[in-house]
């Protein structure tokens, strides 16, 4: 077979997940992977001037005499791709990674090889989904001929290549390549911060899933209550659950300085835990550690690991008085496993799901009932039944939540999270607002990086007459907590807090952010309608009142015609007024 070598850009491109997609929907992916690109990849590469080298299952090879049409072609595809599949879920769609290098190629019939290649290949690892990355030698030829803006991100150690490469991430502001690739860049606070990734199992036993993201979420709770730092919370850390992660990114997209990211292996009964702590700017490795413990000591690892952690990354608090976790975790994995799936059910925010997240909590109880999670679980679950879907009657609803809030105090008064829900049940059951603020801020003070705590505080303060330092409170848990499941709540509760205050403007964004977050939480159509009721805007008033009524009648009664507990009279007749203005009409 005849072999020639010659200089070409070579273009390699990778489906973003694509062994979870096809988990999902092996038919299905495989249809839309095709159609991609016979509609999209193939007839820009032709009229870029290349060729398709070959397919490779969940990608695609491709080479160019010219550099410049290489990019240009990268970036037509990632731009074409923005606009495909438009209903799907983000999660669900298709996205390539694109890696673009400049080298000497070994050519034969249906292939080419060599390492002007593996560097292609490399590069496309490192782009993140719906990006582009680019070698030194690419964006030397490009620099001047291209509009393109290029992100140094330094030399890459990379798999089978002696020498490091220095790689270039490119952005497109047209194709949608910088939002693709990450959320908005948050500054970094004043003061020491860190985001704990989700731990990856690695066990062939999908159980341990829940182990691991309850080890994790449990180093993110000690960490908390360390005052000196700022500790993302666990919602919207584990937004990065099961995604290939630039670490650099998650560290922009959260705002931090520091990123823990770990892992867990279970044989037997012998579990392996690893965790290294990395700062993040210029991807420096600050600590690792491997713990191999008995099962029974996994308590212990997490302990260990959060001291460790925080020496590391705040050596002034390592002469402070040690702190330990403070929650008394339960003895049996299996009650902790069902606080987990309980969490997972309970933050789909449905009635079906809220219905199932009750068992697992009652479950939990049942295995240990000296464990706290289950009884908090299970009070913030029937305070949504009662609040959100109106399934229950609300009194009877709340009491419970209440008892179960007091007893999980009972079980540990130091769980910071336990004083939340206190706060948020005696609120909703009976409008105890001085008793509401004062458990919102005593965890608030256990827990001063909680994000619970500050939106309970938030809402205590709301509903008894003070909305400006309510809404202040809001926003400091929506800082420490930016990609929270529970964020369509939180955004409800700003519009609240803004029609109360006489922001009308605002508290129609509010609700149109809180609608998008979830469109079939019920609660934000009814701030919507009062608020532009009172801005006059009477079609849109109308038709958003109608929504209001439609998703969830039951709910809607509810607010509007019975006056629930933790609303003012006069905040009920606020209300209302903007109500009437949208045209709803007592009968």
């Amino acid at each position: 077979m005849s072999q020639t070598r010659r200089l070409a850009a070579i273009l390699a491109a990778d489906v973003a997940g694509y062994s979870r997609l096809m988990g999902a929907d092996e038919e299905g992916t495989h249809e839309r992977l095709k159609a991609h690109l016979r509609e999209l990849v193939d007839p820009k590469i032709a009229e870029h001037r290349g060729r398709v080298v070959k397919n490779t299952g969940d990608g695609f090879l491709a080479e160019f005499a010219s550099v410049i049409d290489a990019v240009r072609c990268a970036v037509e595809v990632q731009r074409g791709m923005i606009d495909r599949e438009p209903e799907a879920p983000e999660e669900q769609r298709i996205r390539f990674r694109i890696g673009v290098n400049l080298g000497d190629v070994i050519v034969e019939e249906h292939d080419i090889f060599g390492d002007g290649v593996n560097v292609a290949a490399r590069l496309e690892a490192l782009a993140k989904p719906g990006g582009i990355c680019i070698s030194r030698m690419v964006r030397d030829q490009i620099r001047d001929k291209l509009p393109y803006p290029f992100e140094d991100i330094g030399e890459q150690s990379v798999k089978n290549i002696a020498r490091p490469v220095r790689v270039y991430r490119l952005h497109d502001a047209a194709a949608g390549i910088t939002a693709a690739q990450g959320r908005l860049t948050l500054p970094l606070p004043d003061k020491p911060s860190i985001a704990v990734l989700p731990f990856s199992n690695l066990s062939s036993d999908p159980e341990q899933e829940f182990v691991a993201d309850g080890i994790a979420e449990d180093i993110i709770t000690a960490l908390s209550r360390y005052p000196s730092l700022f500790v993302i919370a666990r919602n919207s850390s584990f937004t990065y659950k099961r995604r290939a992660v630039d670490v650099k990114a998650v560290a922009r997209e959260l705002g931090v300085r520091y990123v823990l990211e770990g892992s867990l292996r279970r044989s037997g009964n012998r579990i392996r835990i690893t965790a290294q702590l990395v700062e993040a700017d210029n991807g420096k490795h600050v600590w690792a550690e491997r713990y191999d413990r008995d099962v029974a000591d996994i308590f212990a690892v997490q302990d260990e690991i959060t001291e460790a952690v925080a020496i590391a990354i705040a050596p002034a608090i390592a002469t402070a008085e040690r702190q330990r976790a403070m929650r008394m975790p339960p003895a049996n994995l299996d009650a902790w496993a069902a606080y987990q799936r309980g969490l997972w059910h309970f933050y789909k925010i449905a009635p079906e799901d809220n219905v199932l997240a009750q068992q697992y909590f009652k479950q939990a109880i049942d295995i240990d009932p000296n464990f706290a999670g289950g009884y908090k679980g299970l009070a913030w679950a029937q305070i949504h039944a009662a609040g959100v879907f109106a399934t229950p009657t609300s009194v009877e609803a709340h009491s419970l939540a209440e008892a179960l809030a007091r007893r999980a105090v009972a079980l540990d008064p130091t769980d910071a999270e336990a004083r939340s829900t206190l706060s948020e049940a005696i609120l909703w059951s009976r409008g105890d607002y001085e008793g509401a603020v004062t458990e919102a801020e005593q965890a608030r003070a256990m827990s001063p990086n909680l994000a619970f705590a500050h939106a309970t505080l938030a809402a205590a303060l709301i509903f008894s007459g003070n909305p400006q330092d309510g809404l202040a409170a809001l926003q400091t848990s929506l800082r420490l907590d930016p990609q929270a499941p529970g964020l369509p709540s939180r955004l409800n509760l700003m519009a609240c807090g803004l029609y109360l205050s006489g922001k009308y403007e605002s508290a129609v964004e509010a609700a149109k952010r809180a609608v998008r977050a979830n469109p079939e939480y019920p609660l934000p159509y009814r701030w919507i309608a009062a608020a532009l009721g009172q801005l006059g805007r009477s079609a849109e008033a109308k038709e958003a009142l109608e929504k209001a009524i439609a998703i969830a009648p039951t709910t809607f009664d509810m607010y509007v015609r019975r006056r629930v507990p933790w609303h003012r009279h006069e905040d009920h007749d606020h209300m209302l007024e903007g109500l009437r203005k949208a045209g709803w009409r007592e009968t």
